[in-house]
């Protein structure tokens, strides 16, 4: 099979001028409030020896998702878009099945950490639409902070096999309060077979101004001991990353923890072959 692909199995673009993302305000400031489009990563991706990546939503709009999918049909290094479909739609399941006529469309996330309803996944609509996501076997991509964690588990334990997967470990406080309780709710999440999570997006949950490997430890550790080696993604979070540190700083700081927990070839199902199995990737959807 030859040397396996890493991929980065989440990242972003956005373009201002597009005016549908109201999180990046001038207010914000660098390194975010500005254009972040292919030919700004590509060259890193090369630098850090990345195969390809998935791009995922960064703004609740169907129309986000038309241009990230616009993209993809650009560049072959981009392999999958996850993307926004309101989850309250009455339309859902026609929206959801126009977009997954693209090729390179591979699922869409729920911002639950934006919603000020932590229990919004267990609204009856909701719930109805995550069945319509497991019958078409279309994935989930899940953003929350760890007070949202607890309705999550609470939701999919009634989805049988949805394909499912927790971005950024759910932001825990990297080095502040909440480790246990933020650990117990991974833990249980874990407990269901069809749900993955992203070691992605924590650096910049760090408390302090500096970090090193030491700090992101024992929560990557917490994460691999409750999911396996099998259920994990690497992601970037770029160029959201950049608040704390570089591309190659997030994935190396990665790959020196992931290397005194397993073996290379453990490792090299989390920097690829884990994306492709989840997000079918490849021609495999």
């Amino acid at each position: 099979m030859g040397q396996s692909l890493i991929i980065d199995a989440h990242q972003h673009f956005w373009l201002l001028a597009r005016g549908d993302y109201a999180w990046i305000s001038p207010d914000l400031g660098l390194p975010l409030y500005r254009d972040y489009l292919p030919e700004d990563i590509a060259p890193i991706l090369r630098l850090a020896g990345v195969d390809q990546t998935v791009v995922v939503q960064a703004t609740p709009t169907e129309a986000e998702t038309e241009f990230l999918l616009e993209i993809a049909t650009k560049y072959d290094f981009v392999a999958g878009v996850v993307g926004w479909v309101d989850m309250e739609d009455v339309d859902f399941e026609t929206k959801l099945l126009n977009f997954n006529e693209h090729e390179k469309f591979c699922g869409i996330r729920v911002m639950l950490q934006d919603i000020g309803d932590d229990a919004y996944i267990l609204r009856p609509k909701v719930l109805e639409n995550l069945q319509i996501l497991q019958k078409h076997d279309i994935s989930l991509d899940i953003l929350t902070k760890p007070a949202q964690l607890a309705h999550v588990t609470d939701a999919l334990r009634n989805v049988s096999n949805i394909r499912a997967v927790v971005n950024h470990i759910s932001k825990p406080a990297i080095g502040g309060d909440g480790y246990e309780a933020w650990a117990f709710e991974l833990a249980e999440i874990a407990e269901l077979p069809s749900v993955y999570c992203k070691l992605s997006g924590i650096i910049t949950e760090v408390v302090h101004d500096q970090w090193g490997p030491q700090d992101l430890e024992p929560y990557i550790k917490h994460t691999i001991d409750v999911f396996g080696v099998e259920r994990l993604m690497f992601g970037s979070d770029w160029p959201v990353c950049l608040l704390a540190g570089q591309y190659t700083e997030a994935l190396n700081a990665l790959i020196y923890v992931l290397k005194k927990e397993m073996s290379p070839t453990d490792i090299s199902l989390i920097l690829g072959e884990n994306a492709i199995n989840f997000y079918q990737l490849g021609g495999t959807k």
